[in-house]
């Protein structure tokens, strides 16, 4: 791997921390991901040292709604990878409280079998608010993994709704976990999460209903792509008896196509370990379609731009609104505003101007 190096000027606590972070010690790992998730002093030099290995693992992210078994398929997954002899890290995300401030962080404690495994690293993060279904970190800890030498890692996410689609902004393959309970057909129909998932897992499939979800969701992903009707002659007499969608649908998911990928849909059970085999093979089948493809690249591609333009705005952020002339003169317009004589877009716009005249912004490089 490429030495990581740091500016001669950097705090020689943070120099020793790489030195040890190079060597491979875990225990530098977990201080390095501590300094990144809190943003504390020396985060953003941190993160530039790693810059130059990114890319060497793969990122799989793991989504679903509460209860669906997120984390036993992530500790069955884990330990699947560290027989194959690799090395494992995972990112538990838990939702904080909105009353407390608290977090439970207890997925981790559904993942004691892989936990003390010298190649896991296991961490576990609270939302702080975040809406997406992961923290605001995330992807840094994932970079601070991927440098450290990690093969796979794992992102779990809180139990999501059918919105939380951040998961799909940095991981190379996401799948989405559903169990019997999940809904009717019209679920599968709906737009969010259910449009991300580059595969599906049934869990609890030994459960009544999970062979409908399963034929659901084929139905849908044919419907979708228009793989279920391809071939079938654009004419009268055709027995559409004998067109059965979900097989086709099943079939399509099978092959590695360079211009399309079907996500396929698996049954597992998470608590024999039933269709852990099937999941790590169609993980590994869609990270060959990614690369055949081009697409790993291009998903690549734009996760850095996304870095660069999330960089931007939270330092546009930090530097605009703890400064405080801004704040008077942002509560000098708001009796204006009261009286319907002006507008907040108007009054956006002049906050720009003032900005841009005023040099408000000139610390951002600093």
């Amino acid at each position: 791997m490429k030495p990581l190096t740091l500016a001669a000027d950097a705090p020689a606590a943070l120099h020793a921390l790489l030195i040890e972070f190079s060597a491979g010690k875990k225990a530098a790992l977990a201080r390095a991901v501590s300094i990144v998730e809190n943003h504390r002093a020396g985060s953003d030099r941190l993160l530039a040292s790693c810059h130059s290995r990114l890319g060497r693992a793969r990122r799989v992210g793991i989504t679903g709604p509460p209860g669906a078994g997120k984390s036993t398929l992530t500790t069955l997954l884990a330990e699947t990878y560290l027989g194959a002899g690799l090395r494992v890290g995972i990112v538990a995300v838990d939702p904080t409280s909105p009353f407390t401030g608290g977090a439970l962080l207890g997925d981790r404690v559904r993942m004691e079998r892989v936990a003390l495994d010298p190649n896991v690293f296991i961490r576990s993060m609270a939302t702080r608010g975040t809406l997406g279904g992961l923290a605001s970190t995330t992807r840094e800890v994932c970079d601070v993994l991927d440098a450290f030498g990690m093969d796979r890692i794992i992102v779990e996410t809180v139990g999501v709704g059918q919105s939380e689609l951040d998961i799909a902004r940095i991981a190379d393959t996401s799948t989405v976990v559903l169990v019997p309970e999940s809904g009717d057909s019209i679920q599968t129909l709906k737009a969010g999460v259910m449009e991300i998932a580059d595969l599906f897992v049934v869990n609890k499939a030994d459960r009544p209903g999970a062979d409908r979800l399963r034929n659901d969701i084929e139905l849908m992903l044919g419907l979708r792509s228009g793989a279920t009707l391809k071939g079938v002659p654009a004419h009268h007499g055709v027995d559409l008896k004998q067109v059965n969608p979900q097989r086709i649908a099943r079939k399509v998911a099978r092959r590695i196509d360079a211009e399309h990928w079907t996500p396929p849909v698996l049954r597992t059970v998470g608590t024999n370990g039933e269709g852990l085999p099937d999941f790590a093979a169609a993980l590994d089948r869609h990270f060959a379609y990614l690369e055949q493809s081009g697409t790993l690249q291009a998903r690549r591609r734009t996760r850095l731009q996304e870095r660069v333009v999330d960089a931007v705005e939270y330092r546009v952020r930090r530097r605009l609104w703890t400064d405080a002339s801004t704040q008077e003169w942002l509560a000098s317009q708001l009796p204006a505003l009261e009286r319907g004589e002006t507008t907040p877009l108007a009054v956006a716009e002049a906050l720009l101007v003032r900005c841009v005249a005023a040099g408000t912004l000139t610390g951002l490089v600093q």
